[in-house]
């Protein structure tokens, strides 16, 4: 199910799709502190926040757009490749 941010600032979401959807989403720490967040496989799909939460609140909203597009231009919606991620001590 894609979530999509009602108009106006409201938090609440509006259901988009019947099927549930799940993409890998990696945060990282940019250089001025905020938290990036990259979604390996929507090519250029990216959001960002102050907080960890932020940045997965905004790249919900980001893989609504995307998708939207996606299909809206009658192109096919990629399914996920990246199943985990993991850190890795050495």
């Amino acid at each position: 199910m894609i979530l999509r941010k009602k108009p106006g600032g409201n938090s609440s979401y509006n259901i988009k799709y019947l099927s549930i959807m799940e993409y890998l989403v990696l945060f990282e720490k940019a250089p001025d502190g905020t938290i990036w967040a990259r979604v390996p496989d929507l090519d250029g799909c990216y959001s960002c926040g102050d907080t960890i939460e932020e940045a997965k609140e905004n790249v919900k909203e980001a893989i609504a757009l995307y998708i939207d597009d996606l299909t809206e231009t009658g192109k096919s919606i990629p399914e996920a490749n990246h199943i985990n991620a993991q850190l890795v001590s050495i």
